[in-house]
């Protein structure tokens, strides 16, 4: 049987699942109220769609996209430059024994939402769908 590549196993625990959503909240604000002492950081409006955790939780792999999707490369690149000061502040306010080393990637969900929705459009899907 051949391997799923996006699960490699039973899936996320509830532990990972209750740490990544409190990462997740926690990273938001900290973006929204401009903590961080970078001002190129500051200015930007960034979503946090999801955070998912290793199964030991030393690391966080953060989803996000800038408001309006324009400028995704400058977005990861700030945040990988003060990933340092990030996960200290997370750290701080999630309470784990040890704060996890914080990797961001962009969120294809939206993407791939709209790419569902054109594929649902098309004349020939809607007719099978209709049949």
């Amino acid at each position: 049987m051949a391997k799923n590549k996006f699960h490699d196993g039973p899936g996320p625990s509830q532990r990972q699942l209750r740490v990544g959503e409190l990462i997740r909240r926690t990273l938001s604000e900290v973006l929204a109220r401009g903590d961080v002492h970078d001002p190129d950081l500051n200015r930007l409006s960034i979503t946090v769609g999801e955070v998912r955790t290793s199964p030991d939780l030393k690391i966080a792999t953060a989803y996000v996209l800038p408001l309006g999707g324009k400028g995704q490369d400058t977005v990861i690149e700030l945040l990988a430059r003060n990933k340092g000061e990030l996960r200290r502040m997370v750290g701080k306010k999630v309470g784990l024994k040890f704060a996890p080393d914080l990797r961001f990637r962009l969120d294809e969900t939206f993407d791939r939402m709209d790419d569902t929705r054109r594929m649902f459009e098309q004349d020939a899907v809607r007719r099978d769908l209709d049949e």
